[in-house]
């Protein structure tokens, strides 16, 4: 298990960063490695995300000095959805199949947790996160048809499109973990706009589904001191609680939320004006 850590950055230090530092805090280019458990861990409230691809053996989460326990979920939940190949999650022993676009939510306090693919020469890809936990609660297989789906956005603003909620309260109980994934209409390009702050959330986006010549350009940086992140397929963007959250493909992309903070209310947002951004 490979894990990459990335500190806090204060928005007054990177409104001073060029593309290249930038980069470098806040971007995550390769999620999925076959044969790897690929991880980082942010200190943006201390979520660990990353892929799991695995060929013939079998890829397990594990504990250690940088998590401070014996066990990954000692004091941990996780969710995790595989947008790749068929595959399962071996949890304490008892096996979960998983296909394309299959979620699951795992408590805190399992002892153990591995990933496999059905075909090894065609691995899955499970995407995971993690977030601190201060309860156990149940672990629940959640397919896309399970999940809570939004409909949001208009054609007029080129943002048609489903959000749909796996680890969120109208779908199961979790400490602080919301996860989900929004899948744009065709002709959508913004992600979310006018875009918003949530100042007691931060968040994790996973760019997946793009063509390889597509881009996303991930808004990032306070309203009134933007950046951008210029991002490529299946790669991973932290976004802390005081950045813009919002982004605008050049082509067809999906991709994969994730939450932790001081609550679960997925509207608890502060939206902004197109006037308010520079």
């Amino acid at each position: 298990m490979k894990l990459d850590m990335r500190y806090g950055n204060h928005p007054d230090d990177v409104r001073r960063y060029d593309t290249a530092e930038l980069r470098k805090h806040f971007l995550v280019e390769r999620i999925f490695v076959p044969g790897e458990l690929n991880l980082a861990y942010t200190h943006v409230d201390r979520v660990i995300f990353g892929g799991a691809s695995p060929k013939a053996q079998r890829l397990e989460l594990v504990g250690g000095k940088e998590l401070g326990t014996e066990r990954f979920l000692d004091r941990r939940e996780l969710g995790v959805i595989n947008i790749g190949s068929p595959g399962r999650i071996i949890v304490d022993g008892q096996a979960t199949e998983l296909a394309k676009n299959d979620g699951i939510y795992v408590g805190m306090g399992a002892a153990s947790i591995g990933f496999e693919s059905a075909n090894p020469a065609d691995p899955a890809k499970f995407y995971i996160v993690s977030s601190p936990a201060h309860q156990s609660y149940p672990s629940v297989k959640i397919e896309q048809s399970k999940a809570n789906p939004r409909k949001l956005g208009a054609m007029e603003t080129c943002n048609v499109r489903t959000i749909y909620q796996y680890v969120h309260p109208a779908v199961c109980k979790s400490c602080q973990l919301v996860m989900g994934m929004t899948v744009l209409e065709p002709g959508s390009i913004w992600n979310t706009w006018p875009c918003h702050t949530h100042e007691r959330r931060m968040e994790v986006y996973l760019y997946f589904n793009m063509a390889e010549n597509s881009r996303v350009f991930h808004m990032h940086g306070q309203p009134a001191e933007t950046r951008h992140i210029v991002m490529a397929n299946e790669q991973a963007v932290i976004s802390p609680s005081w950045s813009i959250h919002a982004g605008v493909g050049t082509g067809a992309y999906t991709f994969i939320w994730a939450m932790a903070g001081e609550n679960q209310n997925f509207d608890d947002m502060d939206n902004l004006a197109p006037s308010d951004i520079r």
